[in-house]
């Protein structure tokens, strides 16, 4: 069995040697990159399970680094931080994260997070129906091939705003609170803030407004969360 890759982005050495040892015990393979722009450069060229991406960094911070390989890429990502404001959490995971550790962390919790979004990922990739297409008035949804077309164009979205829009679709006039979608997205072991939701409905709508949507298809549901809904004149 091939050991899982890691890759550790801070600029800090001490805390890239302190992952690194907490890793190699647990047999991952480990690379490392100082800088933001050091760490894009060897995403190009490798495979990871997962990425460890600290917030702040001289360069690029965490964040910028997230949104830029949330354009190509789904691999998990755990952001390491010694911030603690509620905001800055949601911000990083609106930009695509998928979990968020505060500094300092035990090994226990840190190793809990890394196996948790890993499984999840693995989950994702496999459980998918086959061919299975979603069809709304301009817009198509594929979760076997994790793609969404707005009047034949496909529009790039995140792991998370695919995941949870297929949520919405496949029970469409239900209303979801969000709480049910956080533990259907993060899983029962999320400890983060479920309006990291609110996020996530804004850059879907916002996306498919862009790509040249005529309405919104998912809608508040004020005192309960979100559904999806089309309305009887366009279907």
């Amino acid at each position: 069995m091939s050991k899982l890759q890691v890759l550790i982005v801070d600029d800090e050495w001490n805390m890239r040697n302190l992952l690194r040892i907490y890793l190699m015990k647990e047999g991952f393979r480990i690379q490392e990159a100082s800088t933001g722009l050091e760490a894009l450069s060897m995403i190009k060229k490798h495979e990871f399970d997962i990425i460890l991406l600290d917030v702040m960094m001289p360069d690029m911070d965490g964040w910028q680094v997230c949104k830029v390989v949330r354009e190509t890429l789904t691999v998990p990502i755990l952001m390491l931080t010694a911030r603690t404001e509620t905001k800055d959490k949601i911000h990083g995971l609106g930009m695509g994260a998928d979990d968020y550790l505060t500094k300092p962390f035990e090994p226990e919790e840190l190793l809990a997070r890394i196996y948790s979004l890993i499984r999840r990922s693995t989950i994702t990739q496999v459980s998918q129906p086959q061919q299975w297409v979603m069809e709304f008035p301009q817009l198509s949804i594929l979760p076997d091939a994790r793609e969404v077309r707005i009047q034949d164009l496909a529009v790039d979205f995140t792991q998370k705003e695919f995941d949870l829009l297929v949520v919405l679709a496949q029970s469409s006039q239900r209303a979801f609170t969000r709480e049910e979608l956080v533990e259907r997205l993060w899983g029962h072991d999320y400890e983060g803030e479920i309006r990291v939701v609110d996020t996530h409905i804004k850059n879907i709508r916002e996306k498919l407004q862009k790509a040249g949507m005529s309405y919104n298809p998912i809608q508040t549901v004020w005192g309960v969360g979100y559904k999806f809904h089309v309305s009887q004149e366009l279907e």
